[in-house]
């Protein structure tokens, strides 16, 4: 395992009048009989002058600092001593906001964390709405060629590069270290951020046949990109498939292990889409669906991400009907994130404060004396008719109360619906069933805090025992940390993308018809979900 700057002990003999080797091909020599892979060793212009009089002074004995390149490795640097830190940046660049990691490239530990908002949402919050923008001069002048000059694009990319010199700052300032001695960067993200990043035309990404400028970027260097850490840095850039399927899921699938799995897994990530891969070390099929927003939190109105003040837990004792939830960070409330609302729907459903169409029962009616009382006090009838008030005006760190409204239910059972439809209709075209999966990894924020259990309970996942499910945080960037550490998993990445098959849903009619037949609670067919109650059919 070689990870992408490295360090390498060099042991040369000191030159001589019977030895007149010169300083660079000496220490070349040296480093091509160690490494012994037949690559090249190549010390660049720029560094020759530091790295040879390094390498004297050190009395050529020491530890010569690499980048480890698929053709070549290139000498950039040389110690006398064996550096205690390399550190290496790993960045998850996400639509919405930008994670990252700084790794100590000798033996893997994360030495700080970071994380901003992603400040291009002032130019619109999705990636049509950025194309669109990267894209101004040439819709105004009605270019039918790329114009790779536009100031759009240009100011799109400035906003990456300026979050990701904060990120740097931040990342060093936390380990103890400059931005300056950061090493090497790998970028995980959509095929989309990973244009802008660059500064390359997305303009076709989003228009028929959907082609984008590149799925495999060049290694370049920091200093290209103006990127304030070391400028020898490599950029490493994850692979993408096409336009809508991007590095971050190429992250995800080498951080889940599924592509070198023997037994068949399937990997969900829930984001602005829902991005599910099945399959093994020898296939993968994959699709996306809109299946995120309302997952996200992104749909109700007191909906937000996973992140401080997010409701994440909510349960309603079936008994005693006593409400109970909980915030990430354990602070007041703001909103209420995705799986607290997967967490808020299934509680209701179990109550019978709603029926499987995921309506709510009105009140008035209640017979069960203390399913009535709960339901008065936390159910209101407004003008857009029937909601649920989760927390009140004064529990709140926010303008007011966290409501879950008909409206939000309505999209809730949407997405649930259009969740499971992806799943069933991508193990369906293998013939496979649930139950021969060996494994189900959830990712993402949403994959951390999400009960499986009540999302089985919603129809959402299948009906499956607990321990078929694993939770991995964030693959992307868990992605971009191994790519850092080892050259096994840069190879590994053009595997996978050579194993996959993608499957387009917006013009699968199966998708459609099992879409429709999922938008019940937990299904039309309950016979899919047998631990979970029945308490009406759709008939009723």
């Amino acid at each position: 395992m070689k990870s992408i700057v490295c360090s390498v002990k060099v042991n040369a003999a000191v030159p001589g009048l019977e030895d007149n080797t010169a300083d660079i091909d000496r220490l070349q020599q040296d480093l091509t009989s160690i490494l012994g892979d037949g690559r090249p060793v190549i010390v660049s212009y720029q560094h020759m002058t530091s790295v040879a009089r390094k390498f004297r002074l050190a009395g050529f004995s020491g530890y010569a600092l690499l980048n480890n390149m698929d053709q070549s490795w290139q000498v950039i640097d040389f110690f006398a001593a064996r550096p205690a830190v390399i550190p290496g940046m790993a960045l998850d660049l996400g639509t919405t906001h930008l994670e990252a990691s700084l790794v100590n490239l000798q033996d893997g530990e994360i030495l700080a964390e970071a994380n901003l908002e992603n400040t291009q949402i002032r130019f619109g919050a999705d990636i049509l709405s950025r194309i669109h923008h990267a894209t101004t001069k040439r819709r105004q002048q009605k270019l039918p060629e790329p114009d790779f000059f536009d100031p759009g694009l240009t100011e799109l990319q400035n906003e990456i590069i300026t979050a990701i010199n904060e990120l740097a700052a931040m990342l060093a300032a936390r380990a103890g270290v400059t931005a300056g001695e950061i090493l090497a960067l790998s970028v995980s993200g959509n095929t989309t951020m990973a244009h802008l990043f660059l500064g390359l035309d997305p303009y076709f990404i989003c228009r028929e046949p959907y082609i984008p400028l590149f799925n495999r970027a060049p290694v370049m260097d920091a200093g290209q990109l103006k990127l304030a850490i070391n400028p020898a840095s490599p950029v490493w850039i994850m692979p993408s498939v096409g336009s809508y399927f991007g590095g971050d899921l190429i992250s995800g699938i080498l951080a889940s292990g599924m592509a070198k799995s023997e037994k068949t897994r399937m990997l969900i990530d829930v984001g602005t889409n829902a991005e599910v891969v099945l399959g093994n070390s020898e296939w993968l099929i994959a699709c996306a669906g809109a299946a995120g927003p309302a997952l996200e939190g992104g749909v109700a109105r007191m909906g937000m991400r996973a992140g401080p003040g997010a409701i994440e837990f909510v349960s309603i004792d079936p008994e005693t009907y006593e409400m109970e939830y909980r915030t990430i960070g354990n602070v007041r409330p703001k909103g209420i994130c995705g799986s607290g609302l997967i967490d808020l729907v299934a509680a209701l459903y179990l109550t019978r404060m709603i029926d499987i169409r995921g309506k709510f029962r009105d009140p008035d009616g209640e017979q069960d004396q203390a399913r009535a009382l709960f339901m008065k006090k936390h159910i209101s009838r407004r003008e857009g008719g029937l909601c649920f008030v989760v927390t009140s005006a004064k529990e709140n760190d926010s303008q007011g109360e966290v409501v879950l409204e008909q409206i939000d239910l309505d999209a809730m059972i949407r997405s649930k619906a259009a969740m499971y439809a992806i799943l069933t209709t991508l193990i369906n075209q293998v013939g496979l069933e649930f139950t021969e999966l060996e494994e189900i990894t959830v990712a993402g924020a949403f994959g951390r805090h999400i009960n499986p259990q009540h999302a089985m309970t919603l129809g959402m996942l299948p009906d499956l025992p607990l321990s078929t499910y694993r939770a991995i945080g964030n693959s992307s960037l868990r992605g971009a940390e191994l790519v850092l550490l080892d050259d096994s998993a840069r190879r590994e990445c053009e595997h996978i993308v050579s194993s996959i098959t993608y499957l387009e849903l917006n013009v699968n009619q199966e998708f459609m018809i099992r879409f429709s037949g999922a938008r019940f609670i937990p299904h039309t067919d309950p016979s899919l979900f047998p631990s979970v109650p029945v308490f009406d059919t759709p008939s009723s």
